[in-house]
């Protein structure tokens, strides 16, 4: 039987058929190069979505508050990651960040409400 190369080092190694790396070491170090990207955009994402999170929380400490856009844009808030949208039957839109979310009002102001 011929020895199978790895492929993430090229060492030859001998043990099963099907088997690509010659240790578990290499199997991990392959498979987090091929995901590196992928896991870069997910932790991007999730990092600003508790961004905003914390924000929410921070502003709406009653469970139902009214801000400014600026005071939102000036605590770093960013407008287009959310969790969620709820459309209710008079068509007002509210944006979630999980269970913390946002009504866009008149003359640049916020609702700020905690869904139950």
């Amino acid at each position: 039987m011929e020895a199978q190369k790895c492929l993430e080092c090229g060492e030859p190694f001998k043990g099963r058929i099907d088997k690509k790396f010659c240790s578990d070491y290499c199997r991990n170090s392959f498979n987090n190069s091929m995901n590196k990207d992928s896991k870069k955009m997910i932790r991007n994402v999730n990092y600003r979505l508790r961004q905003n999170y914390k924000t929410l929380c921070e502003l709406n400490n009653t469970g139902k508050t009214k801000v400014t856009r600026v005071k939102l844009i000036s605590s770093n808030f960013d407008f287009n990651v959310f969790t969620s949208i709820y459309t209710t039957k008079t068509r007002n839109t509210y944006y979630y960040v999980y269970d913390q979310g946002y009504l866009m009002l008149e003359n640049d102001y916020y609702l700020l409400i905690k869904r139950e």
